[in-house]
């Protein structure tokens, strides 16, 4: 991700994926045969593991979600918010879609799905569990992956760096309410105590304790900084693997013997992210901003904080929820699906431009 001194309002080439991040489907794929083997070979241990809890919040699980979300905060620059007027087009269009569109078309499709055309193939108990893991996994915008996705397209790094800190501002203080809003008009009941304290430990304070630790080590130097960055950033990616490990070591019992859910779950994922990322670029396109500019727009509208959905999920509903299985279906999907998305967007810059708006 660029520092404000790398940031520059010149797009860049798009880039390659990172070797690790192109193949994320496959880790979590591997993570879900080990959580399910290592689950039915040693029971015991995993069901010691999730009753290890305090104010329901599994200590395992929170101490693995720091580790992913600190590292990813830690590389978002608030100073950028400075230069969100410099795209207010494109700005507006990303707000449009990441906190008016995508939860509530989230909340549509997993009713539409899940609670009438899938009710028959889904075990009834958990079905409002799991609409409540899309409704959690919409709510949150990208954060970390999205300037994966914005350099794979050549977007302009400035604007995608300020959208991030847009969105993850407005997380602070919007993510619960609307939560429980969404929750509340699919008829789920809402513990408010509880997602109030999954916001104060999956938000505010990994905000606080990540922004001090980057100015702490940006007084030491821009090389001491970035040296740092790289350091820690595959705490990240370790974390959240190691909890895909523990989540499915916990429901590997129920998926053995019902894996079509997951295919289930994923069909309003995938409807959703096609449907948010269309709509973001044709936006853009229809104002006028720049193919540079529409492409971050799009893809943060796509793409969800999956690490702060899965840690909700199960702060919430436990970790053998549906809520938390639903929140994993969208780690398994997201590179493949958003891939899909960089190409379309990548290959449709000539059409994008013959519709009037200013070449990148």
């Amino acid at each position: 991700m660029p520092t404000p001194h790398e940031a520059t309002a010149t797009a860049a080439p798009p880039a390659r994926m990172p070797f690790f991040e192109r193949y994320l489907t496959l880790w979590v794929v591997l993570c879900i045969g080990l959580g399910i083997a290592l689950g039915q070979r040693y029971p015991g241990v995993f069901q010691a593991m999730g009753a290890m809890e305090v104010a329901q919040v599994n200590l395992p699980v929170g101490l693995l979600m720091w580790m992913m979300i600190i590292p990813m905060l830690a590389k978002v620059d608030f100073a950028a918010l400075g230069e969100v007027r410099q795209h207010i087009r494109g700005i507006g269009v990303t707000l449009l879609v990441n906190w008016l569109v995508k939860p509530f078309t989230m909340a549509f499709l997993g009713w539409l799905f899940l609670r009438h055309w899938f009710a028959p193939l889904l075990p009834a108990g958990q079905i409002d569990s799991y609409i409540a893991g899309l409704i959690l996994l919409a709510a949150a915008p990208c954060t970390a992956m999205v300037f994966v996705w914005s350099r794979l397209t050549g977007g302009d790094p400035l604007f995608t760096l300020s959208q991030v800190a847009l969105n993850d501002s407005i997380m602070v203080v919007a993510f619960a309410p609307l939560v429980a809003f969404l929750l509340g008009l699919s008829a789920i009941a809402v513990p408010w105590d509880t997602l109030l304290t999954s916001v104060l430990l999956y938000i505010v304070l990994p905000v606080l304790l990540a922004q001090w630790l980057r100015k702490a080590l940006q007084a030491r130097g821009a090389q001491v900084f970035e040296a740092a960055m790289a350091r820690i950033a595959p705490w990240s990616m370790a974390a959240l693997l190691a909890t895909l490990v523990l989540l499915f070591a916990f429901q590997g019992e129920a998926l053995l013997k019902q894996p079509r859910v997951m295919g289930l779950l994923a069909v309003p994922i995938l409807i959703q992210v096609l449907f948010n990322a269309a709509l973001a670029y044709g936006l853009n396109r229809a104002v006028g901003e720049k193919h540079c500019i529409a492409c971050p727009s799009a893809l943060i509208g796509a793409s969800n904080f999956f690490e702060l959905a899965v840690a909700t999920a199960i702060s919430l509903f436990g970790i053998h929820s549906g809520a938390a299985l639903a929140t994993v279906v969208g780690v398994l999907i997201e590179v493949p699906v958003m891939l899909l998305v960089v190409a379309v967007v990548n290959r449709s810059k000539g059409w994008y431009e013959r519709g009037g708006a200013a070449p990148a």
